[in-house]
């Protein structure tokens, strides 16, 4: 099932992003059988030895060849990733339907992963969505933590909650489910990133000091 920016932005998320993550049932695939698979269809490995990096880290790296993009599936072996891909739910986006991870799902993902975009993809979550069940999230999400070792996760859940309940400027309305998905507006197929603005810019031209008389 899709995760990552394609499902946030699926759930109406406004947002960029560049490459597509997925999960995938670990005890039901062979990550060699996969790879032929993929092949099939353009996608390609894109590091060497992606086989034994695969199975050693639990994802796999492609790429689609005739886009460019970047495509991540990584194995889900836990209880939680198990129940997740039972509850998926087939969304369209843009001309195609895809199997999605739930609201409640990316919550748990977003905040296990941690990192800046995927806080804010949680607290944008939360804004639009103030009625899931945060008891079912927080419960998971301490599971996962005890698993790992690492009770600093649910900590970061909690204060992604506290943010989620204080009014967010970035935040847009929850579209119609058919006007959710915006794909050619979101997804970008070029790997070049925008040129940052010359420090100037923010402050406007400068101004022309004038001499002291002689």
């Amino acid at each position: 099932m899709v995760i990552g920016g394609i499902a946030v932005i699926a759930h109406g998320v406004q947002r960029m992003t560049t490459d597509i993550d997925v999960v995938i049932q670990g005890d039901a695939v062979s990550v060699h059988s996969l790879i032929e698979v993929l092949r099939q269809h353009h996608i390609v490995p894109r590091i060497d030895d992606a086989e034994a990096f695969a199975a050693t880290n639990l994802v796999l790296l492609t790429r689609h060849r005739p886009t460019e993009v970047d495509l991540d599936l990584s194995f889900g072996w836990t209880v939680f990733e198990h129940e997740a891909l039972a509850a998926r739910s087939s969304t369209r986006y843009g001309e195609v339907a895809a199997p999605m991870a739930g609201v409640e799902e990316l919550l748990v993902f977003k905040a296990m992963a941690g990192r800046p975009r995927d806080i804010e993809d949680a607290v944008t979550l939360l804004t639009l969505y103030p009625r899931i069940d945060l008891s079912a999230v927080r419960a998971r999400i301490a599971t996962l933590a005890e698993l790992a070792e690492a009770p600093e996760l649910l900590m970061g859940f909690e204060r992604i909650v506290r943010a989620g309940a204080r009014p967010a400027k970035h935040a847009s309305p929850a579209k119609p489910p058919a006007q959710r998905a915006r794909p050619g507006a979101k997804l970008q197929t070029t790997r070049t990133a925008p040129r940052p603005a010359h420090p100037r810019a923010a402050s406007g031209p400068r101004k022309k000091r004038k001499r002291a008389p002689r």
